[in-house]
């Protein structure tokens, strides 16, 4: 007949188990990547001492405002991310958890990630440039764009870069800037006919957006709610589905007339 064990001896023995996992868990590599807020940039400025737009075959304009493009800085594809990591991560307000794949979808290695990231950010200059002269009807003319943003990659700040070259060349389509005069950040991909779209880490450039000092931010409108979560009181959140409606919200907000959605 077998004796049967104490309760504390039998929970020992069970919990022995669960524990040796948890401190595995600890130590092993998670398919996870922990963003952060990244540097901004203002497309009507410069990046490494070069002009972010360089226009030729058209004449532009002097701005005063500020266009900025937003950016998250994530642990590298080839990181290794842990438990520990991971909880800080859920837990910290100026932090994401990413799942890797999200965050790098071409590779797992870092050159892959980096040749990914440069070539869906030259077809996002190209369908950001097609976008800005088709809007302004000047598609068929022989002006050349030129776009540079260091080395930020991806196709996130493509709705910036039609807003740039929309503000250069034509302002708010009566001598006056885009911009109001303001510091505007935003985020979007942008399509060759002027579609906004999607992206990731929205929380987080909305907090990179407000350190650098933007009072207002464009956001893709399906991605309001994430943008919500950490704008503070004083970021007017502005959702955007075309190229025209972003230049039609930013020309109303800037002389203070007609209609401007917010999140």
């Amino acid at each position: 007949m077998l004796n049967r064990l104490s309760r504390p001896v039998a929970l020992a023995l069970c919990a022995a188990p669960v524990i040796a996992l948890l401190a595995v868990a600890g130590f092993a590599p998670l398919p996870f990547s922990l963003a952060q807020p990244g540097p901004t940039t203002d497309v009507l400025g410069e990046s490494d001492g070069r002009p972010v737009i360089e226009i030729t075959g058209a004449p532009t304009r002097d701005t005063t405002g500020k266009l900025r493009a937003v950016t998250i800085v994530a642990t590298g594809p080839d990181a290794d991310v842990h438990l520990g990591d991971v909880l800080d991560g859920w837990f910290a307000e100026d932090r994401a958890v990413m799942p890797r794949d999200s965050v790098y979808p071409a590779g797992d290695s870092t050159k892959e990630v980096e040749e990914h990231n440069k070539q869906e950010m030259k077809g996002s200059q190209d369908a950001a440039t097609e976008a800005a002269l088709g809007y302004l009807g000047d598609r068929d003319k022989d002006i050349r764009v030129s776009l540079q943003l260091g080395d930020v990659g991806g196709p996130s700040a493509g709705l910036l870069f039609s807003l740039g070259i929309v503000d250069m060349l034509d302002g708010d389509g009566s001598g006056g800037d885009l911009t109001g005069g303001k510091s505007i950040a935003g985020t979007g991909t942008i399509d060759a006919s002027g579609k906004v779209g999607a992206v990731g880490g929205v929380s987080l450039k909305v907090q990179a957006a407000d350190r650098d000092g933007a009072t207002v931010f464009l956001v893709p409108k399906a991605e309001c709610a994430d943008a919500k979560a950490s704008a503070p009181a004083s970021m007017r959140l502005i959702p955007v589905t075309t190229l025209k409606g972003a230049v039609t919200d930013l020309t109303n907000l800037g002389k203070g007339a007609g209609k401007v959605p917010s999140c």
